[in-house]
């Protein structure tokens, strides 16, 4: 078995404002480096093996501030960068819907149909953290894996575990500083802790509905 912690990048500069990032890279809010400490105070206890993060700073800071506490290295992997949100990229979800309409709409409603302009599609995104976490599993058999991403990435490695459509991407909470566990068995993969934020206290933010 694998015990896989999914854990989603503190707070960005751009997440309060509802800017789309991509692969875009701002930094860590300053509330956002203290929600980085207080989630790795929360899996400071946990006998981590490896960390592996998306090279943008926003998640690499944030596993930084988990591999402080375990004296690891953090791994970083393009596999799980987020997606590519090619021209809405910089902008706010406000614009995107006035000029992108019929797209925000689909990103809403039917996320597995959507190709950015100039970007990624979801597909795209899925087929990238599928082979992902083939390596994983094949490679860090009876440990616990730290995998720091981004919204997009983590929701799609969940409909990846769970075998179900990416139709069904929506279905998953993924707040900054979040973290869920995943146990990844030989025949099945269990969920058994989903986006846990009660480590932020007052620090927390609910993660934007379009982002």
């Amino acid at each position: 078995m694998v015990k896989l912690f999914l854990v989603r990048h503190a707070e960005s500069e751009w997440n309060p404002i509802g800017r789309y990032q991509g692969l875009l890279d701002p930094d860590l809010s300053e509330r956002g480096k203290i929600q980085a400490q207080l989630l790795a105070k929360a899996l400071e206890k946990e006998k981590i093996d490896v960390i592996y993060s998306s090279p943008l700073k926003r998640t690499y800071q944030t596993a930084l501030a988990i591999a402080s506490k375990h004296n690891l290295e953090v791994i970083q992997e393009r596999r799980i960068i987020e997606i590519d949100h090619g021209v809405w990229s910089g902008m706010l979800v406000d614009e995107v819907k006035q000029k992108y309409s019929e797209d925000f709409r689909r990103w809403l409603e039917e996320p597995h149909k959507i190709k950015f302009e100039g970007g990624e599609s979801l597909e795209e995104v899925y087929a990238r953290v599928r082979e992902f976490l083939e390596f994983v599993k094949q490679s860090h058999q009876n440990q616990t894996v730290v995998v720091t991403s981004h919204t997009v990435p983590i929701r799609a490695m969940l409909c990846t575990l769970l075998n179900i459509d990416l139709s069904k991407f929506w279905a998953f909470g993924c707040d900054n500083a979040s973290y869920t566990l995943v146990h990844m068995e030989e025949r099945r993969n269990v969920i058994v802790k989903l986006n846990i934020t009660c480590h932020l206290g007052e620090w927390y933010v609910q993660a934007h509905s379009a982002l």
